[in-house]
């Protein structure tokens, strides 16, 4: 059984993926691998060497086509397997502007959706990411709200 467990701190060592949920428009990009029938968030493994906020950059690009975004860092998350844990860090981006897929990459399409879509590749970790960044998304709202509670967000 898989488990999905979110951290305050991860030493950047032990980080291996970068998962980003991102918006465009009205909704939210998914991904489908060219070998798969079922969507997924976008992301991807670190390169050796790299940053992870470089992986997040890389994999949203290679893995969606946006060309313009601003990226947010969530937090670090894990996924526990038995015994081991897989660490990853888990981002928010907002698209601006979607170029074209990279045709040597392995996405075959992008889909963009105003919530979850029913066929995840990842089905016991993909919810968890998404609940996360929604609740991110309603902290960031309501310290906008404090800062200027004339205006409703």
């Amino acid at each position: 059984m898989l488990d999905v467990k979110f951290f305050d701190t991860v030493d950047d060592s032990l980080l291996k993926f970068a998962v980003i949920m991102a918006r465009y428009g009205n909704g939210w990009l998914f991904c489908r691998h060219k070998q798969r029938t079922t969507w997924e968030i976008p992301g991807g493994h670190r390169e050796p060497g790299e940053a992870i906020d470089d992986t997040a950059r890389r994999e949203l690009y290679e893995e969606t086509g946006a060309a313009a975004f601003d990226l947010n860092k969530i937090g670090a998350y894990g996924v526990c397997s038995g015994d081991e844990i897989t660490y990853g860090m888990l981002y928010y981006a907002d698209v601006r502007e979607l170029g074209t897929l990279p045709p040597e990459m392995e996405i075959g399409e992008i889909m963009i959706s105003e919530c979850l879509p029913e066929s995840l590749t990842y089905p016991l970790i993909q919810p968890a990411l998404y609940e996360k960044t929604m609740e991110f998304l309603n902290k960031k709202r309501q310290s906008l709200y404090k800062l200027c509670p004339r205006f409703p967000v």
